[in-house]
């Protein structure tokens, strides 16, 4: 049996719920958001908020990927046009730039990551340092990075830093997170360079 298309309007209740979660989420934490608390911020029932998500790990599972999908493709579009070592330093300022100015977003990710059991994007996980290990291996290949890097640990090493850098941000909301970046910028290509 084919699955029904959502409506308009059931997609934009969907969007306005996927909002409303990710700014509890930054504000209360995955453990103080509730579904109660949803609805409200929605201003709607929730049993609206039920018939559009089975549970509220749902609704916060919905809102992290909204949040990695702009990412991801925010991300991509930085690093397109570049090559070798550019397309990894892109990787980084538009990464570490993204979540600078979104802050919500960080830390929707990191309370996602730390209170759903299904969200599989933890710091160790092969998904996460393998972007990051192709884009090394290509800049090796470009002749930018010494042919003896090893990609899979500078990329957990690099994901690691970045994932320091954007808490330091969320614990201190005047930290210079794009002065941050470009030092890691400059490690990497004092350690890593030809």
């Amino acid at each position: 049996m084919p699955t029904r298309k959502p409506t308009f309007i059931e997609q934009a209740r969907r969007a306005q719920l996927v909002d409303a979660t990710i700014d509890l989420v930054a504000r209360h934490g995955y453990a103080g958001t509730s579904l109660a608390r949803i609805a409200e911020a929605a201003r709607i029932s929730k049993a609206t908020v039920l018939y559009h998500f089975p549970s509220k790990d749902a609704v916060v599972r919905a809102a992290y990927e909204s949040v990695i999908g702009g990412l991801t493709a925010h991300v991509g579009a930085a690093v397109a046009p570049h090559t070798g070592a550019a397309a990894f330093e892109a990787y980084i300022r538009s990464l570490v730039g993204h979540l600078h100015e979104r802050p919500e977003r960080a830390r929707l990710i990191a309370e996602a990551i730390g209170g759903d059991e299904e969200v599989t994007d933890s710091p160790g996980a092969q998904a996460r340092w393998q972007t990051v290990a192709d884009l090394v291996e290509a800049a090796k290949r470009a002749g930018d990075y010494r042919s003896d890097v090893d990609a899979r640990v500078t990329a957990i090493a690099v994901n690691g830093a970045i994932d320091a850098i954007v808490a330091e941000r969320m614990a201190d909301p005047t930290f210079d997170t794009p002065a941050a970046a470009e030092q890691l910028i400059a490690m990497l290509r004092r350690a890593l360079a030809t």
